[in-house]
């Protein structure tokens, strides 16, 4: 029979149960139990299963009304994403249908207490891509919005999200409306600089540089030579740079094939080779730094000599006079000169701020630049104003601020240039991750017999899947893959945070970027390109280093009035000061040498204008997420943005899965128990025939076990089987060498008409006792052992289950499992509330009772039958290597199966939001103090006020401060009581 594989959602777990534990298939009989041979395939949500709807909500007057809309609906199992527009009295949600359908979701809106009606259904009818653009230019959170909402008027656009700290826009948008050349247009309308930098979320694109002259015949054979191979999606021949780019299935081609269809084009008169790689992000980064670097030190060039003039040669005797020599009129040497060389630093280095108001001021928005453009200009002008009348009269003494402008700009170029420059230090996560696979790879070719007849190096972009790898001691795995020969350690903590190396062997998983340590490996790649583990693990990061936390929705509000409030309170201080100097409101001493009324007025006016920093509010939570993020990728703790890390960090009870999270999740005989006389290999033999039918892990661990009384050079098979019947929640039967054969649970032997003896039963109250699982086995209708299976506790369950509630976090158990089991797990951990036999629903149920109670619920599970709770949790924790399932279920994705990155995650979450409300104290307490001190405040009292170029200085310096702050994240460290744990771990192990 050929194999076939069957698509089976999470809600119909794929686990079964005898007795009790360790499964969920009992929960539904009508599963079918699929032959052998046949591959079952766990897929939580399968890629197109994402189903949109659209509500008419009557009733809603406020935002709040729409927050509890939106709460009701978000706690419901399977919800993607809800949004509610009061405005419209719509709530448009997305959903997976195999969780929940569009009558659950109308109810649980209508229990909130608004009328709802379903206008608009749908199965992702219309076919969506994700793009990636790189946009240039933006200064604080106004120009993101502006972006932002250019992108999501766009028709055909889904949803875009732009940050302003990574300067990347995620559009989702349908291809049949509108393509991604358009929309990157679109942000170059608005007045950014735009590079695309991806067009797909899961295609696998490589790009080929062809030798040769392409005619428009060969172009044409070129493309339809790729076309024609299985997996292509997408052929794109550029030729001016004699560029091919091909979008295709990794899992059914690869780059190798590519080049072998184009070189057998034609009499082989092209070659084709990797397309050398130009200007990546980390190379925009860099030019992004020289640039302002630049910028910086011209603009010392002029506003050195500036300062100079203003600030020092005015006070030595010989270069003053010479200074004060008048030219025209009162104009005098020094006038002209500050105003010569101040006039490139604010018209030619300092272009960049009056584009940047422009383009903000052009789509009805504010943003630093304007703040900055409105400051200098005030002075400058006023300044030309000033030498102009000086030279037209004889008597006007003029007070020139030339100084305050070129001081301003070069002031606010450092800034700048320190914070791209601590900006990129935010995103080396990402970096790091990218960095970690290797650029060659020894491919290796066998002949029928698996011996190998040749070693080839290739670049690693030219691995494709099922090709067979050589891993030399000190190397780096090239992809993720299957070891086929040899043995050795590799040294998984670059993608997992796991500090021991781990034995590998023939059979076992490895993972592309982590280094082999000692011994030669052969591997077969199994996950290349898009679909690998390190591929995932940076789309993960990069997503969540796009996503919004909640709190962030305060300074974009903030943001949008800010600018033109700061301006406001600009003006009304130079007017207040203007006249109350006008009105001789204050004494005439207080004015500063060569200084009138209307000038001082100016001053703080000015100051007012640049102190104010839009851009410190901006970047207080998207780099402090950036950062956590990252420390926590290094660490094997993948977190989804923003969002996760806010809710994570206020969790108070946590919910535990038991099988594959509290315990190992491999059960493993522990203890047979004979009845009637006879040898146990005899026994195994029969009951292990039966059993190897069976896709049970129960049965999976009693075949394992079986094996070990046969030696090592004996034949695998196993007697023969006939009759065969599976009992979906009970176990099996089958008749083996003439004998029939039960093996089950005790309800299987009772509908069997098998009378379970006395010696039995207690057995069995034992075993359950000892949190193990009996399986009865009957020959010819009478009783004749009990094996005891035992999933084992990890060894760090217990002491995790302690920290945290020495971290006031309340720990719960929510299993399928019998709750003689669950009882006994529970007391061995130290947990008190447990709750067994749950099907899946009621796991998310029991989630939704705690959240209703007032809790901030994490749900720890294995990402599987977990997922409903995983989704209605408001923090949901996959444990366990990452897999599709546990990553696009989970909040949280813990790569190793360790309890303590469940500390760690909520460690991090509280540190990282720590961070995040320091930064929102600086960013906001700046601004409220800085201003009044500008304004004048301490001006009458203690004399004190600070000159517009100090104000300018201030301004760039909270923008670094912020960053600088987020930047101190990186120095993160786990609890030491983790550590210790960990050493205690490595010695159990040992002995």
């Amino acid at each position: 029979m050929a194999v076939s594989t069957i698509r089976v959602f999470a809600t119909a777990c794929i686990r079964s149960d005898r007795s009790g534990d360790l499964s969920s298939r009992r929960h539904y009989p009508s599963m079918p139990r699929y032959p052998k041979g046949v591959q079952v395939e766990e897929n939580l949500m399968v890629k197109g299963s994402e189903a949109k709807a659209l509500f008419s909500v009557i009733g809603m007057t406020c935002s709040a009304c729409a927050g509890s809309v939106e709460k009701a609906v978000k706690r419901l199992p399977g919800i993607r994403d809800a949004a509610v527009d009061v405005l419209n009295n719509r709530a448009q949600v997305l959903f997976y249908p195999s969780f929940v359908n569009e009558e659950t979701i109308r109810e649980a809106i209508e229990d909130v207490g608004f009328e709802t009606t379903l206008l608009k259904e749908g199965l992702n009818e219309s076919p969506s891509q994700i793009c990636r653009i790189q946009i240039k230019g933006m200064t604080c959170t106004s120009c993101s919005r502006t972006v932002e909402s250019v992108l999501q008027g766009v028709q055909g656009v889904q949803k875009a999200q732009v940050a302003l700290a990574t300067e990347v826009a995620e559009v989702k948008y349908d291809p049949k409306l509108v393509n991604y050349s358009q929309l990157v247009e679109v942000v170059e309308d608005t007045g950014f600089e735009a590079t695309l930098i991806s067009t797909g979320e899961d295609k696998s694109k490589i790009h080929l540089k062809v030798d040769g002259l392409l005619t428009d015949q060969y172009t044409s054979l070129i493309k339809n030579s790729l076309e024609a191979l299985p997996g292509v999606e997408d052929v794109d021949i550029d030729l001016m740079l004699h560029k091919v780019s091909i979008a295709y299935k990794p899992d059914q081609t690869g780059p190798r094939n590519f080049i072998q269809a184009i070189e057998s084009v034609g009499s082989r008169q092209f070659m084709a080779m990797l397309f050398p790689e130009v200007g990546g992000r980390e190379t925009q980064r860099e030019e992004e730094i020289k640039k302002y670097y630049l910028s910086f030190l011209w603009s010392l060039v002029f506003t050195i000599p500036v300062f100079l003039l203003s600030m020092v040669f005015m006070y030595i005797p010989g270069i003053k006079n010479k200074l004060d020599t008048k030219i025209v009129n009162m104009l005098s040497v020094g006038e002209l000169l500050r105003w010569i060389l101040s006039t490139p630093v604010q018209f030619i280095i300092g272009r960049r701020f009056y584009s940047g108001a422009y383009k903000a001021l052009r789509h009805g928005s504010a943003n630093m630049d304007v703040l900055i453009a409105l400051g200098t200009n005030a002075a400058y002008f006023y300044s030309v104003y000033s030498v102009l009348r000086a030279a037209t009269s004889e008597n006007f003494k003029s007070m020139d601020f030339f100084e305050t402008s070129a001081m301003l700009i070069s002031f606010i170029l450092l800034g700048k240039y320190l914070e791209v420059l601590a900006k990129g230090k935010t995103s080396e996560a990402i970096a790091k991750l990218m960095n970690l696979a290797p650029e060659t790879a020894i491919l290796l070719t066998l002949d029928s017999k698996g011996n190998v007849i040749n070693e080839e190096e290739i670049d690693s972009q030219l691995i494709q899947k099922n090709d067979v790898l050589k891993i030399i001691p000190g190397a780096k795995i090239a992809s993720d893959g299957l070891v086929i020969w040899g043995q050795s350690h590799v040294n998984e903590s670059m993608i997992t945070g796991e500090a021991r190396p781990v034995a590998k062997r023939k059979g076992d998983q490895v993972i592309g970027g982590t280094l082999n340590e000692n011994g030669v490996l052969h591997v077969q790649a199994t996950r290349v390109g898009s679909e690998s583990s390190l591929a995932q693990i940076v789309r993960l990061v990069e997503s969540a280093q796009m996503a919004k936390a909640p709190v962030q929705k305060v300074a974009d509000r903030i943001s949008k009035y800010f600018v033109p409030l700061v301006i406001f309170i600009s003006f009304s201080t130079w007017l207040a000061w203007f006249l109350a100097g006008k009105y001789n409101g204050y004494p005439k001493s207080w004015l500063p040498s060569s200084m009138d009324s209307f000038q001082l007025a100016l001053q703080f006016g000015i100051s007012v204008m640049v102190i104010a920093c839009p851009c410190a509010l901006g970047l207080a939570t998207p780099t402090a997420v950036m950062v956590g993020t990252g420390v926590g990728a290094s660490k094997g703790v993948l977190i989804k943005g923003g969002q996760a890390l806010e809710s994570a960090h206020k969790v108070n009870c946590i919910v535990f899965d038991k099988t594959g999270t509290l315990t190992v999740g491999k059960p493993v005989v522990v203890s047979t128990k004979l009845l009637q006389n006879m040898v146990l290999r005899e026994f195994y033999e029969l009951v292990a025939a039966t059993e190897v039918n069976s896709e049970h892990p129960l049965a999976k661990a009693i075949v394992e076990y079986a094996k070990k009384f046969r030696g090592d050079g004996e034949c695998w098979a196993w007697p023969e089987t006939r009759d065969f019947v599976s009992i979906t929640g009970h176990g099996v039967k089958a008749t083996v060498q003439n004998r029939e054969i039960i093996v089950g649970n005790k309800s299987l032997m009772l509908e069997s008409n098998i009378p379970i003896p006395v010696d039995a039963e207690d057995i069995l109250a034992e075993t359950e006792g000892m949190a193990q699982t009996g399986i009865l086995v009957s020959m010819n209708g009478q009783m004749v052992g009990v094996i005891a299976i035992s999933d084992p506790l990890k060894p760090s369950a217990k002491e995790a289950i302690s920290i945290l509630k020495s971290m006031n976090i309340k720990s719960i158990m929510v299993t399928g499992d019998n709750w003689g089991t669950a009882n006994s797990i529970a007391k061995e951990v130290g947990i008190e509330t447990v709750v067994a036999e749950a099907k899946p629903d009621q796991k998310a149920e029991r989630v939704k009772e705690l959240q209703a109670s007032g809790l901030t619920v994490a749900m720890v599970g294995d990402g599987i039958n977990d997922s409903p709770a995983l989704v209605a949790a408001d923090v949901g924790m996959a444990i366990g290597a990452g897999t599709d399932i546990a990553i696009e279920a989970a909040d949280i994705v813990l790569m190793k199966s360790n309890l303590e990155d469940v500390i760690t995650a909520i460690d991090l979450s509280r540190k990282t939001f720590s961070r995040i409300r320091l930064n929102y104290i600086w960013a906001l307490g700046y601004n409220l103090l800085g201003i009044p001190i500008a304004a004048g405040v301490m001006f009458p009292g203690a004399k004190i006020r600070l000159p517009p170029w100090v104000a300018g200085a201030a301004m760039a310096a909270s923008s670094v401060s912020v960053v600088f702050c987020s930047l101190l994240l990186k120095n993160y460290r786990r609890p030491k009581v983790l550590d210790k744990l960990e050493v205690c771990e490595i010695m159990i192990e040992r002995l």
